[in-house]
């Protein structure tokens, strides 16, 4: 049984859960018309899937704690899943960091990590999250869909001049 909970002091060395791959397997296109975003996906052929796994982020619980809430989902004692949430100027919380422990995924503890996520969101007065997902990230885009998310912009700027030029990040909102 999933529980998720607030990491404190007691569990600080869980923020720093490691990146574990995910696939590369399609990108999401975004459109915007008449005032609404929509989106089509775009699958890659068989030879173009590949996998990526973000370097681990070696995250320092005493100098985030002032404007983060770091979020756990545990396995009894063990931390399979993270969300840290942090303060913003306007009236959406920042999703920081999502991940759910390779071996845990598609067992709804992301969504757990989410629903805990809103709760918190509205005991501080937010009117609910913000994230973005990089455009060839077609899972982690479709799982802010399903989780109640929309698309609420896109930014093609901000991988120029980096390796990783050519991809975009999809802005994603949730009410709560």
């Amino acid at each position: 049984m999933i529980e998720v909970r607030m990491i404190n002091e007691a569990h600080k060395a869980d923020i720093n859960l490691p990146n574990e791959p995910f696939g590369l397997f399609g990108r999401m296109e975004p459109s915007y018309a008449d005032g609404r975003w929509g989106y089509k996906e775009i699958l890659f052929d068989k030879e173009n899937i590949s996998e990526m796994c973000f370097p681990d982020e070696d995250y320092d619980y005493e100098a985030m704690k002032e404007n983060s809430v770091f979020l756990g989902a545990y396995d009894g004692e063990k931390c399979v899943g993270l969300a840290i949430l942090q303060e913003a100027f306007f009236k959406y919380m920042y999703l920081y960091d999502l991940k759910v422990s390779e071996a845990c995924r598609g067992q709804g503890v992301g969504r757990a990590l989410m629903e805990k996520a809103g709760e918190v969101c509205k005991e501080r007065g937010y009117r609910g999250l913000c994230t973005q997902g990089q455009d060839n990230n077609l899972g982690a885009c479709r799982f802010y869909l399903k989780a109640g998310f929309r698309i609420g912009g896109l930014d093609t700027e901000v991988y120029k001049g980096t390796k990783q030029e050519g991809k975009a990040d999809i802005l994603f909102y949730r009410d709560v």
